[in-house]
């Protein structure tokens, strides 16, 4: 039996073949510092730990939930944007509950878009927006994120012919790989942008709650107009390191929110209402957790960028998320530099090609082993001499 056409058009998935190289190096006994990985070093808070724990106890929670969220849970998300960001949102016509913003991202171009309309995606940027173009039959475009604009997209920079056949565009602030920021203004032209052209926005604010130097990220939705013309999604995975639980929501424009409750109500059968209930508690309780989770990744932040500096190593320091992006030495092309470090150093890193073309020349570097591992890091790099 043959795969479809469209699983055969999927793209190879990038991190897959990382963690197996990582994998083979660890299971060959060498002691592999890994930088490559995006995955949570913290265990998830005691307090929704323990709300989960109640709710597995209660036999209510045992049954089928409902369809399109749990009640709690959507108004935990309307009070979290309210708190936060000062932004109303409807539970009942915008909020979208999902088993992970994954699944968001890869569902809307299903639900929106047709056959000669066209995806515009960022470069670099995730890897897994790829794959929603190939599963929906349609074409994608990318948009350039460049170091010398603060690895914003500049707007004026898309062809015409690709603002008239994108309908759908993501972006990703704080951003994975580069760990750049947006700030209101940024969102503001984007509104502007989306409305002269007719494009839906989807904003990933999967890094929403880790902003560093005391800058709180800001929401899409904050800019005026922003329901008018898109969605923002935020994951559980990051803020509450709750990325094994696999639980989010979806925010903002009424019918985008339909879109994707609708095609949910045919894909799934709702999510446990127990770890529904875990993250309404994560997300009304107090955020000392989420301050002290902040902190810890600031602090290795500082370390990464003190220790590269002593070794003549001039990287930028990330104003967001929990990822450096640091330029390759000469010599070296991304995926040469990070099977290097491999090889020669035990050190797994994420090579910047396989976020796009735009990622050619950069290695992605994750805060998620304690400080003095990064140091050590560090000095396995100095002894390869190449700064």
């Amino acid at each position: 039996m043959e795969f479809s056409n469209r699983l055969q058009q999927l793209p190879t998935q990038f991190f897959a073949s990382l963690v197996a190289k990582t994998s083979k190096a660890i299971s060959e006994g060498r002691d592999v510092i890994n930088l490559g990985q995006g995955n949570p070093d913290q265990p998830t808070p005691p307090h929704i730990v323990k709300a989960l724990q109640d709710a597995v106890a209660d036999p209510k929670t045992h049954k089928y939930s409902p369809f399109r969220g749990m009640k709690r849970l959507r108004h935990a998300a309307v009070e979290f944007y309210q708190r936060e960001y000062g932004v109303e949102i409807d539970p009942d016509l915008e909020v979208a509950i999902m088993g992970g913003t994954k699944i968001g991202l890869v569902e809307l171009p299903l639900a929106l878009l047709n056959e000669g309309d066209s995806l515009l995606l960022p470069d670099p940027g995730y890897p897994d927006y790829l794959s929603g173009a190939p599963l929906a039959g349609i074409d994608y475009d990318t948009f350039q994120l460049k170091a010398e604009n603060d690895f914003l997209p500049d707007y004026r920079e898309v062809p015409e012919a690709v603002r008239q056949r994108s309908k759908l565009m993501y972006l990703n602030y704080p951003n994975n790989p580069t760990g750049a920021v947006a700030t209101k203004e940024f969102f503001d032209d984007t509104v502007k942008f989306a409305k002269e052209n007719n494009i839906a926005v989807v904003h990933d604010f999967a890094y929403g709650g880790i902003g560093y130097e005391g800058q709180k990220p800001v929401s899409f939705l904050q800019s005026e107009g922003a329901k008018e013309v898109g969605v923002e999604m935020y994951t559980l995975s990051k803020t509450y390191n709750m990325a094994g639980w696999r639980i989010g929501f979806a925010v903002g424009h009424s019918k985008m929110i339909e879109a994707l409750n609708l095609i949910q109500d045919h894909l799934f059968a709702g999510l446990f209402p127990g770890v529904q209930l875990a993250a309404a508690e994560a997300l009304t309780a107090d955020q000392q957790c989420v301050e002290g989770l902040v902190a810890l990744y600031e602090g290795r932040r500082n370390v990464l960028v003190q220790e590269c500096a002593r070794i003549g190593w001039e990287v930028e320091a990330p104003k967001g998320s929990f990822f450096a992006w640091l330029p390759v030495p000469k010599g070296f092309t991304s995926v040469e530099f990070a099977d290097y470090l491999l090889d020669h150093a035990d050190i797994s890193v994420a090579a910047g090609s396989g976020f796009g073309e735009g990622g050619e020349g950069f290695v992605r570097v994750g805060l998620l082993v304690d400080e003095s591992r990064i140091v050590e890091a560090v000095q396995r790099i100095e002894k390869l001499n190449l700064f």
